[in-house]
C-alpha cells in the first residue's frame, strides 16, 4: 500500500522520549486508517537515538548539517524510499 502519511520527527540525542513518540505517532496512523510511516532525522546522535528509531519500526535518515530545519528538511527532502 502507498504511503499517505510521512511522520517527520527531527532528533538529536532524543533516547529517553523517542520511542513513546514514535509509538504514539505509529499508533496514531494505526487508528486513523492511514498508510503511514515514522521517519527520523538524526542530526548525529551519540545516544543510542538511531538503535531506538529502528527497534521502534521508524525509518532514519542522517542529516550531517546540524539544526532542527535541517533534520526536517532533510529528512523530508527527496529521500529515496
Amino acid at each position: 500500500m502507498p504511503i499517505e502519511l510521512s511522520v517527520v520527527m527531527p532528533c538529536l540525542n532524543e533516547a529517553e522520549t523517542l520511542a513513546a513518540c514514535i509509538r504514539k505517532a505509529t499508533s496514531y496512523l494505526r487508528g486513523a486508517g492511514v498508510a503511514g510511516e515514522v521517519i527520523v532525522g538524526d542530526n548525529g546522535s551519540t545516544d543510542g537515538s538511531q538503535d531506538i528509531a529502528l527497534q521502534c519500526g521508524a525509518r532514519v535518515v542522517r542529516i550531517p548539517l546540524r539544526g532542527y530545519g535541517a533534520a526536517l528538511y532533510g529528512a523530508s527532502s527527496g529521500v529515496p524510499r
